[in-house]
């Protein structure tokens, strides 16, 4: 009963690691310091996406399923709902290189937005003391 626990809240944490690198930037336009923990997240989806490689989290999962004695993902609300969002069916090289770029596309306009913001608030006339 743990390692299934333990797998199922692997999973969810995948799952929200996955919306934190998509849509953590817009956090960031409300509390800037998330910046700095969404930053290297994006990094790392977009790295993960375009390579190819799995994330660490994955076999980490795996590893708890097996040893809760799972045969396969038959049934649950994690298995049932979460897992077809992070393992989606016919997902290609292709399909993968195309979620990298959304990702980065979000991701540059939100930290433009945060660009712009921070640019705003610095007087025009402010000096820099060397």
């Amino acid at each position: 009963m743990l390692y299934r626990i333990l797998a199922d809240l692997v999973v969810l944490l995948h799952l929200l690691f996955i919306l934190f690198v998509i849509a953590g930037g817009f956090l960031g336009l409300h509390r800037g310091w998330l910046v700095l923990l969404h930053l290297p997240a994006v990094l790392w989806g977009v790295y993960i996406e375009f390579s190819g490689k799995i994330c660490p989290l994955t076999p980490l999962e795996n590893h708890f399923s097996q040893l809760a004695g799972r045969q396969g993902y038959s049934s649950g609300f994690i298995e049932r709902y979460l897992l077809p969002i992070i393992y989606p069916a016919g997902l290609t090289g292709d399909i993968q290189l195309f979620l990298g770029f959304f990702v980065l596309v979000v991701n540059l306009g939100v930290y433009f937005l945060l660009i712009r913001r921070y640019r705003s608030h610095i007087p025009e006339n402010a000096v820099v003391k060397k």
